[in-house]
């Protein structure tokens, strides 16, 4: 029997649904601050999205596009400035930036509480220590997609197939964390017998960005599988599973394009929202 299809886009259409209902009900439209470097074709496009996403939901989209020569000073001011205004509840800087600039510094500069991406340190601190805040778009959206379809993962063995701060480390955190109860481990392309290791979880996600890597004889038969790979191979995307072979064997999968993807820009809507709800409460 083929795998039940775990659309993320349905699922998040349901997310957004939720946050322009709750949206409603703040004094004010959330701010969502984008900020695009240079001319990158994808990085465009993805930005386009979410903002064309934000003003679906009711979120104010306040962009800043920069030419590829920005330095990392005027980033920095203009980083500073979005930090400070208090018509911006979340600040999103479009990842990659051009090789002269330092992602890393450029990640800590935004201020934690504005942190929509939740990749700042403290938020993935606090996600290490258990405590609610910001946290990672694509990972948050790979629960929701799980908890959406019913699939449990208490006591379920998983495995994260890829080790990246933006998906494997994260996800991990939030499979294992008290009152989510997965066993969960770690591998990534180099790991030895793959195979042996992905074929005895309950949840399998790829997250390595190789594709292809995962094929039906990485999988145990009934298996929830996460597709998060999205990989340019000639004209087309494809993910880290060959999704064809594996559906023969797994009993649910994500598709790519059209599973985790939706899911990653939903889930930054409610981040806005969430750290939107966060600064109103203080004041």
């Amino acid at each position: 029997m083929a795998a039940t299809i775990l659309d993320g886009k349905q699922v998040a259409a349901a997310v957004k649904a939720e946050v322009g209902s709750a949206v409603l009900g703040l004094d004010r439209a959330p701010g969502l601050a984008t900020v695009l470097v240079g001319d990158d074709p994808a990085s465009h496009s993805y930005v386009r999205g979410k903002r064309r996403d934000a003003a679906e939901v009711g979120i104010r989209s306040i962009h800043h596009e920069l030419d590829a020569s920005t330095g990392q000073t005027e980033l920095v001011d203009l980083l500073d400035s979005l930090n400070e205004d208090d018509d911006v509840d979340g600040i999103l800087v479009q990842l990659p930036l051009p090789g002269h600039l330092d992602s890393q510094a450029i990640v800590e500069r935004v201020d934690p509480a504005k942190d929509v991406d939740g990749l700042h340190p403290f938020n993935l601190g606090k996600l290490m220590l258990g405590r609610p805040g910001l946290r990672p778009c694509t990972p948050s959206g790979i629960m929701r997609l799980l908890d959406h379809y019913g699939i449990g993962v208490a006591g379920a063995r998983a495995v994260v197939v890829g080790r990246s701060f933006l998906v494997g480390r994260p996800l991990v955190m939030m499979l294992s964390e008290k009152g989510v109860d997965a066993t969960v481990s770690v591998a990534h392309s180099r790991t030895r017998d793959l195979s042996s290791m992905t074929s005895e979880a309950d949840i399998l996600i790829a997250a390595a960005g190789v594709a292809g890597l995962i094929g039906p004889e990485h999988v145990m038969d009934g298996a929830t599988v996460v597709d998060v790979g999205v990989n340019r191979v000639g004209s087309g995307l494809v993910g880290d599973v060959q999704f064809e072979a594996v559906s023969e064997v797994a009993g649910a999968i994500t598709p790519v394009p059209g599973g985790v993807g939706p899911m990653t820009r939903a889930m930054l809507l409610a981040n806005t929202l969430r750290a939107a709800q966060a600064r109103n409460a203080a004041t």
